[in-house]
């Protein structure tokens, strides 16, 4: 049985990942309006991906007798400097994430609530590939430059990592 503060910490990281969901869905849709078609298709992808990192803590939720609660959320931004400042934006979003994360490992540690802890186990290695792919997709942005035959091959390297993010399984 969940304590009513795990309750609502889950609640609120169930609008954490809407939110997350809904942000990387309007930076598609910036990128298909700047023609960034690989940067479209990355971030479609990862808009999925949040949406369900959401689901999963809906189902827990539900699994363990709570209600989960979907809360409203902010409109995302929905224009960007550049490729490159939307890219560096998605990192410090992915690290305050990690951060909220964090924050629940710690709650579910000090109540002893062992069966939250396992459950965001998952959550904690997923942080860590978010922050280490998209450090590396800056890491790359700034490597190549902004001029058009950078921009170029950088929206070329997105398509190509949500081609393969597509053929891979389903996350669990």
């Amino acid at each position: 049985m969940l304590s009513q503060k795990m309750i609502d910490k889950l609640n609120e990281q169930i609008k954490v990942e809407f939110e997350s969901s809904n942000l990387y869905l309007q930076m598609a849709a910036w990128c298909s309006w700047k023609g960034y078609e690989g940067g479209e298709a990355f971030l479609n992808l990862h808009s999925e991906e949040e949406r369900m990192h959401m689901m999963k803590l809906y189902t827990y939720l539900g699994e363990t007798g709570a209600l989960a609660v979907i809360s409203a959320m902010e409109k995302p931004q929905a224009e960007y400097d550049s490729l490159a400042s939307m890219f560096e934006q998605i990192l410090e979003h992915e690290r305050f994430v990690t951060s909220k994360i964090n924050d629940l490992v710690a709650l579910a540690y000090e109540e002893k609530d062992f069966s939250t802890l396992n459950f965001l186990q998952w959550y904690v290695a997923e942080q860590h590939e978010e922050e280490t792919l998209f450090s590396s997709l800056v890491d790359k942005i700034k490597l190549i430059g902004h001029d058009g035959r950078g921009l170029y091959l950088i929206d070329k390297e997105l398509r190509k990592q949500a081609t393969a993010a597509a053929a891979a399984p389903a996350e669990g």
